[in-house]
C-alpha cells in the first residue's frame, strides 16, 4: 500500500504523468507502475488522459513520444 501512495503523491505534485516518467521516478518496472496505475483507477483515485483529439501534434517531433496515455488524479469536480 505503501507504494500505491507514493505513486499517488508523485501524480499530485506533477498534475499529470505517464507511466515511463513515473517509473522513473518512483524507481519501479514500467509493468509494475502499469498495474499500480491500473488498480488506482479502478478504486477511483486516478484517471487516464486520452491523447489530443485535435491532431495539432502530427509534425511535431515527440509526437511518438506522446502515444503512451498520461494519467492524473481525480478531483471532487470531475
Amino acid at each position: 500500500m505503501g507504494k500505491l501512495l507514493q505513486l499517488r503523491d508523485a501524480l499530485a505534485l506533477l498534475g499529470q504523468a505517464d507511466t515511463p516518467r513515473l517509473s522513473a521516478q518512483l524507481n519501479l518496472s514500467v509493468a509494475m507502475t502499469e498495474a499500480m496505475l491500473e488498480q488506482l483507477v479502478s478504486m477511483g483515485q486516478v484517471e487516464r488522459i486520452a491523447d489530443a483529439p485535435t491532431g495539432g501534434c502530427k509534425h511535431c517531433p515527440q509526437k511518438r513520444q506522446c502515444r503512451a496515455p498520461a494519467y492524473r488524479l481525480v478531483t471532487a469536480g470531475r
